[in-house]
C-alpha cells in the first residue's frame, strides 16, 4: 500500500471504511457494548470520528447526521429496534476495560 498514490490510497480506505458499516448494519445482533469490550470502539464511536474528521475540514455535520450515516438510520430507531439491555456480564467487562474516549 506504501506504493499507492494518495488518491488511490483514499479510495481503498473509503471502500473498507464503507464496508465495515455495510457488515456493521447487517450485524444488528451485535451490541456496541460487545464491540467495546472486544476491540474498544463502536458505532457511537466510528460516528464521532466521522463528525471529527468533518469538523477539521469545515464541513458541517451535526452528530445525528454522522450516527444516522453510520447507523443507516436515525439513532434512536436503530436503538429501538436493535440495542437490547446490558447484562451484567457485559457491564463489568466494560468496567474493566473501559477505553479512555
Amino acid at each position: 500500500m506504501k506504493d499507492l498514490d494518495a488518491a488511490t490510497r483514499t479510495e481503498l480506505e473509503a471502500a473498507a471504511f464503507r464496508r465495515l458499516l455495510e457488515h456493521l448494519r447487517e450485524r444488528t445482533d451485535v451490541q456496541n457494548i460487545d464491540l467495546m469490550n472486544l476491540a474498544g470502539f463502536c458505532r457511537n464511536c466510528l460516528s464521532n470520528w466521522l463528525k471529527d474528521a468533518a469538523d477539521a475540514r469545515g464541513v458541517p455535520l451535526s452528530k445525528e447526521e454522522s450516527r444516522t450515516y453510520v447507523y443507516g438510520m436515525p439513532y434512536d430507531d436503530w436503538k429501538a429496534r436493535h440495542q437490547k439491555e446490558a447484562s451484567a456480564s457485559q457491564l463489568g467487562r466494560f468496567e474493566q476495560s473501559k477505553p479512555g474516549h
